[in-house]
């Protein structure tokens, strides 16, 4: 099972003990996975997803709610489908949804805030709103969750209401839909904390601190290679300005510190200019090490140049 799967399953388990909660989530699921139409003899009401234990919740909270009974069909996507007007009526009601349908296409716009005042039923109104219409990528690849909502009305909302807890998202458009999503990590852990996903939101934790140590012990191998591909080099060079003065003109002309250098250089090609300091006799600090390499290197240059000029 996938991530986001194992999101949904767990707050296809959570049902609130506040009837107002209740009605709060079954009104994002309403609003955000439901199509209300119009025939000519009587109204429906779809509520429609591709997760068997999502459309199980709205069945239960149907039932708590509004004492409504209705049938699931379908093998994927899974319906429910209230067809009995009297019942119809009186969730649509409720839900304060009798004038939010578009006539165009019958999907709710948006939902009443009255619904949604308190904070308790905002959380329960988010963990429906990502049951029908949330998705989750596999937080070890990346963070991304987002909801797909029909219209720009549903988006705004849900932005504002995610804002409201402190978290921000953004919203994007996306073959017609618009796209409320989320890429921070952060953030997504904050939302699963507000939806009431506390277990999906350890183990998203948990990735989190893996993936951080192991990109802390990347770039400290990244950096520390770095650092002795630096050093290698350098050592290289120094080695070729030394074993150029030994070939041209001699070491034993050299000041006897810079001819102390360049042996102890030569004797130890791999070791850092704070080793190559104490190994000397009396011991060099780094930056006096470093003085006198350069002034070897001067002198390299010097009989380079020479060499091109009488060439």
């Amino acid at each position: 099972m996938s991530f986001s799967g194992e999101v949904k399953e767990e707050l296809s388990a959570v049902i609130s003990t506040s009837r107002h909660c209740q009605i709060a989530e079954l009104a994002a699921m309403v609003c955000y996975g439901g199509r209300l139409e119009s025939g000519e003899r009587q109204r429906s009401l779809t509520v429609q997803t591709e997760n068997e234990k999502v459309i199980r919740k709205g069945f239960t909270l149907l039932q708590k709610s509004f004492n409504i009974c209705t049938g699931i069909t379908g093998k994927g996507p899974y319906s429910l489908k209230i067809r009995e007007e009297a019942s119809l009526t009186r969730l649509l009601q409720t839900l304060k949804m009798s004038d939010c349908c578009t006539e165009a296409d019958g999907h709710i716009d948006t939902v009443n805030p009255l619904l949604i005042k308190n904070a308790c039923c905002r959380r329960a109104f988010l963990r429906g709103a990502f049951l029908v219409s949330g998705s989750m990528s596999d937080p070890e690849k990346s963070y991304h969750l987002e909801f797909v909502c029909l219209t720009q009305g549903q988006a705004l909302q849900l932005q504002e209401m995610i804002r409201d807890f402190g978290m921000e998202a953004r919203i994007v458009i996306r073959k017609n839909h618009f796209i409320v999503y989320m890429k921070e990590g952060a953030g997504i852990v904050d939302l699963l904390n507000v939806t009431g996903a506390h277990i999906s939101l350890m183990h998203l934790e948990n990735l989190r601190i893996v993936k951080e140590m192991r990109n802390s012990i990347n770039r400290r191998v990244n950096c520390e290679t770095a650092n002795i591909t630096k050093t290698v080099n350098a050592s290289s060079k120094q080695i070729e300005d030394i074993m150029l003065i030994q070939d041209t003109q001699g070491l034993k002309g050299l000041p006897d510190v810079l001819r102390k250098t360049a042996l102890i250089r030569l004797e130890y090609p791999d070791a850092t200019l704070k080793e190559l300091g104490q190994y000397l006799n009396p011991p060099v600090g780094k930056s006096g090490v470093n003085h006198r390499l350069r002034k070897l290197s001067e002198i390299a240059e010097s009989i380079r140049g020479y060499k091109e000029e009488t060439l």
